[in-house]
C-alpha cells in the first residue's frame, strides 16, 4: 500500500490536501512529521493486541514502597573498605596469596599480595553496624540501612554486569528493572514520566542509555533522562509561545488526529510510545519545570544535601530533584555517576575517598530529608553498584604500593536498601575471612530484583511479557527468592 492511500481520509481528500486544511495550525508540520516516520518504522508484521498504558495499576499484593530511588554507584564499589571490614587483611597485609585464588578468580591484572584497607572503622547507631570513615555521613542512618554484605554476581566485565544488575540479562535489548516496574504498576502522576533518569551532566555510564531502555516492552516504558539544570528535557518547549487558548485548541487538534491515525494502525507500540510522548511533554511544559525548580528550596534543605559547594554540588541537586519527583508521583527514579568513580583499580585510598566525597552528603541528605518529610516509609532507597572488589591488591605500573588498587570480584558485594519497608539496622549476609566470596546467605542478581519487586508489590513470577511462546521475566529463568531477612 502507498503511504499516500495509506494516509488518505474518510471524505476523500488526499494526505496533501487534507493537511492544506490543518496546515494554519502549528502542528501541521510535527503531524506530517510523525505521520512519515511511524509509517516508515513501524513493523506490521509484529502487532500487539494491548494498548501501553501508563495508567496507575493494583499491584500483585500489598505493596510497601510506592516508589524507587536508586543510586547507582557504576564502577563497583569495595565491599571490605566500606562497610565489610576484614581484620584478617590487617593481620596478613604483605603476603602472597593470589597463588591460592587463582582457580576462583579470572583474568586479575597485575595482582599482588592481600591489601589491608586504606580506611578505619568503627560500629555506628544502636544496631552496631560497621562502616569506614570514608563514610562519615552515611554512618549517621544505618539506623535507616538495611545492609546486605553477601551479594554476588556472574561476570566481572563492566558491560556484562552492567546489564545483569540493570535487567537480569548479560546482554543488551532487554527492559531494565525501572521499566518492568512501570510496566508493572503505571504511574501515579501524569504529567511527569513514571521513570527518570537522572544521569552525570559529565557524560554517559558504560553502557550508555541501554541503562534505561524498554528492551522487548512497549517503548512507552523506558526512562526519560532529565538534566539537573537549565531546561528538564531538551526542546520541550516551542520556540515561540502562543496564547493558552491557541495552544489548548492547537493540542486537541493534534490530539484528535493522532487518535485518527492510530486506529487505522493499531498494534504499533512505537506509534503508540510517540503518541503517548507529545502527550505528555504539553504536559510536562509546566510540571516538568516546577519539579526540577531547587530555588523553592531553603537554604537550610540545599545545605544538607551539599548543594552550592564542591565536590557535592552536582550530586547534591540530582538527590534532591529525585526527592521532588517522587513526591509529584514519579515511581522510579534513577541517579547515576559520571565514568567509573568507584573502578579503583589504582589509587584506592585516594580515588575511592573522593567518590565518598562526592556522593555521601548528598545521600545521606536525602534519607534525612525522606524522613522528615514522611516519605522515607513508602520510597524504597537502593544503593550499590555492579559486583564488588579483590581482597588482593592491584598494583600500579610503577609498583608503588601507595598507589595501588583493587581489581574486579563477582564473588562478593555489598550494597543496601533503605525505607520501603525493610527492616533498618539490618545487617544480612556474610563472606569468608578476607572478603573474597559471599558465604552466608548468599544473594544473587535475580534475589534482588525479586525483592524490589516484592516491596512494590510486585511478584516477580507473575511480572512477564509473552515473548515468542515463552514469559520473559526481569528474574529470568534460574531460581529467584525474596530477601525475607530484610523485610520489617
Amino acid at each position: 500500500m502507498s503511504s499516500t492511500s495509506q494516509f488518505s481520509t474518510t471524505n476523500g481528500l488526499s494526505r496533501r490536501s487534507f493537511f492544506q486544511h490543518v496546515g494554519a495550525g502549528i502542528y501541521g508540520a510535527a503531524l506530517w512529521q510523525l505521520l512519515d516516520n511511524d509509517a516508515s518504522a513501524n513493523d506490521a508484521s509484529k502487532p500487539s493486541s494491548a494498548v501501553p498504558s501508563l495508567l496507575s495499576r493494583q499491584p500483585h499484593h500489598a505493596a510497601r514502597a510506592k516508589s524507587v530511588i536508586h543510586l547507582f554507584m557504576n564502577g563497583g564499589p569495595s565491599q571490605m573498605d566500606l562497610f565489610d571490614p576484614k581484620p584478617e587483611l590487617d593481620k596478613h597485609h604483605g603476603e602472597a596469596y593470589f597463588d591460592k585464588i587463582a582457580g576462583e578468580v579470572e583474568n586479575v591484572k597485575d595482582a599482588g599480595a592481600l591489601m589491608r584497607s586504606p580506611f578505619k572503622f568503627a560500629q555506628h547507631g544502636a544496631c552496631g553496624m560497621w562502616v569506614s570513615d570514608a563514610l562519615p555521613h552515611t554512618a549517621k542512618h544505618v539506623d535507616d540501612l538495611a545492609l546486605l554484605r553477601s551479594l554476588f554476581t556472574t561476570n566481572i566485565t563492566h558491560e556484562p554486569a552492567l546489564y545483569l544488575i540493570q535487567t537480569g540479562r548479560m546482554i543488551s535489548g532487554h527492559p531494565t528493572l525501572g521499566s518492568w516496574v512501570i510496566y508493572g504498576l503505571g504511574s501515579e502522576s501524569q504529567n511527569l514520566p513514571a521513570y527518570i533518569v537522572l544521569d552525570d551532566p559529565l557524560g554517559l555510564p558504560i553502557n550508555g542509555v541501554e541503562n534505561w531502555g524498554a528492551g522487548l516492552l512497549p517503548p512507552i516504558y523506558q526512562g526519560t533522562r532529565f538534566r539537573s539544570t537549565g531546561s528538564p528535557v531538551l526542546n520541550l518547549r516551542p520556540e515561540k509561545a502562543d496564547p493558552l487558548a491557541v495552544a489548548n485548541v492547537q493540542r486537541e487538534l493534534l490530539r484528535e488526529l493522532d487518535q485518527l491515525h492510530q486506529s487505522k494502525h493499531p498494534g504499533h507500540p512505537n506509534l503508540q510510545a510517540r503518541i503517548a510522548s507529545y502527550e505528555l511533554a504539553a504536559r510536562m511544559q509546566l510540571s516538568s519545570s516546577e519539579a526540577l525548580d531547587l530555588s523553592r528550596e531553603s537554604q537550610r534543605t540545599l545545605e544538607l544535601y551539599g548543594i552550592g559547594k564542591e565536590p557535592t554540588d552536582s550530586y547534591g541537586r540530582r538527590c534532591l530533584i529525585a526527592r521532588r519527583l517522587i513526591e509529584r508521583g514519579v515511581r522510579f527514579v534513577q541517579l547515576y555517576i559520571n565514568a567509573q568513580i568507584w573502578d579503583n583499580h589504582t589509587g584506592l585510598a585516594t580515588d575511592m575517598k573522593a567518590a565518598c566525597d562526592r556522593t555521601d552528603l548528598p545521600i545521606a541528605g536525602l534519607l534525612t530529608d525522606l524522613k522528615q518529610r514522611g516519605l522515607l516509609d513508602e520510597t524504597l532507597v537502593a544503593w550499590g553498584g555492579e559486583f564488588g572488589r579483590l581482597p588482593i591488591a592491584q598494583l600500579s605500573a610503577d609498583k608503588d604500593e601507595k598507589k595501588s588498587g583493587r581489581d574486579h570480584n563477582k564473588n562478593a558485594a555489598c550494597c543496601w536498601f533503605a525505607g520501603g519497608g525493610v527492616k533498618g539496622g539490618t545487617t544480612y549476609g556474610s563472606t569468608d575471612e578476607i572478603g573474597l566470596a559471599a558465604a552466608e546467605n548468599k544473594v544473587s542478581v535475580p534475589d534482588w530484583h525479586a525483592t524490589i519487586l516484592h516491596l512494590l508489590g510486585l511478584d516477580h513470577e507473575q511480572l512477564f511479557i509473552d515473548q515468542h511462546g515463552l514469559r520473559e521475566k526481569l528474574t529470568g529463568v534460574l531460581p529467584a527468592k525474596v530477601i525475607r531477612g530484610i523485610l520489617a
